[in-house]
């Protein structure tokens, strides 16, 4: 029973419509479901991914208008990567970026890969990661543009960085219970603070990393437009996202219990520093309710809010993605 690597992450957004503009006419992402935040039917719930919507290429963002500021600090899933093929595809993105002013640092190393660290509209905090031919998860399949060439297309997940307090006890969890490995360190970028300490799962690799920066410097972040809320691990199938749900239980650790999502299975729960995570399965995916081709042009639902499809758009504000 092994997690293969990073499933998904969920972000907040107070504004999805340029929201939808920035991950997809800029960055150049597949727009492959729009539905509805399951556990609040009034909220869009928008997923990019690959072409094909595969499982460790997905972020996610609930819509919530007015939502304030978020505020950095710890008990936060702080930066989120992107994998690119190459290094020449991170000179392609700095070119990009000055095109359409998007705030951007220039190249440095991160866990001995290549990387550019840029900001959406928001604020979300997001990093390009050159996999250079790197061993490890497989990528995904870039979705086709006119203005970004295939070779230089965002292609999955990369490693996202969990900012804490205290390093042990995450680390504990990550290694313990979910079978993650250490594979190595890097020095921080952000002035003399502890080494950013790098864990692994499944074939390890960009798409199969967790990075964990202790900062007892920082208060605890206040998570708001921009912010991540959550981040999703890999599970094969039904049969192991079973045994992960006696797992948890095992180790008396609280969690949301089985929850139906339909796209995949997912279970919940928080680390001992108050991030959550969620396992979420890989199957049955996106193209449940819709042909592959025409993924995420219309509103989806779940056949157990099928239902109440007219309820549920009546109370949805107009939602305009061009």
């Amino acid at each position: 029973m092994e997690l293969l690597g990073l499933h998904h992450v969920s972000i907040l957004t107070g504004k999805a419509e340029k929201n939808y503009e920035f991950f997809t006419k800029i960055l150049g992402m597949r727009l492959v479901k729009k539905t509805v935040n399951q556990d609040n039917t009034e909220s869009y719930h928008l997923f990019y991914a690959d072409a094909e919507g595969n499982p460790g290429t997905e972020v996610t963002f609930f819509d919530i208008p007015g939502l304030g500021h978020s505020y950095r600090g710890t008990t936060d899933i702080s930066t989120v990567s992107l994998r690119v093929k190459t290094t020449d595809s991170l000179f392609f993105w700095e070119k990009r970026f000055e095109q359409f002013g998007i705030n951007y640092d220039p190249i440095q190393k991160r866990a001995g890969r290549d990387t550019l660290a840029f900001r959406d509209f928001e604020g979300t905090r997001l990093i390009l990661t050159a996999d250079n031919g790197e061993s490890g998860v497989k990528a995904g399949i870039p979705w086709k543009r006119e203005d970004i060439p295939l070779e230089h297309s965002i292609i999955g997940l990369g490693p996202v960085t969990l900012t804490v307090s205290i390093a042990e006890p995450t680390i504990g969890i990550l290694t313990e219970v979910m079978g993650f490995r250490y594979v190595g360190s890097y020095p921080s970028l952000e002035g003399d603070h502890p080494d950013i300490q790098v864990y692994a799962t499944g074939e390890g690799g960009s798409g199969a990393e967790v990075h964990i920066e202790p900062r007892p410097d920082l208060p605890r972040a206040r998570i708001g437009r921009g912010g991540v809320h959550h981040v999703a691990f890999r599970v094969p199938n039904e049969e192991e996202y079973n045994q992960w749900a006696q797992r948890l239980k095992q180790y008396r650790i609280a969690s949301s219990g089985k929850v139906e999502r339909y796209y995949f299975k997912a279970l919940y729960f928080r680390e001992p520093n108050g991030i959550l995570f969620e396992l979420s399965t890989d199957t049955p995916g996106f193209a449940m309710d819709e042909p592959m081709e025409t993924m995420g042009q219309k509103l989806a639902l779940p056949p157990f809010l099928e239902p109440k499809r007219s309820e549920i758009e009546a109370r949805l504000r107009p939602l305009e993605l061009i």
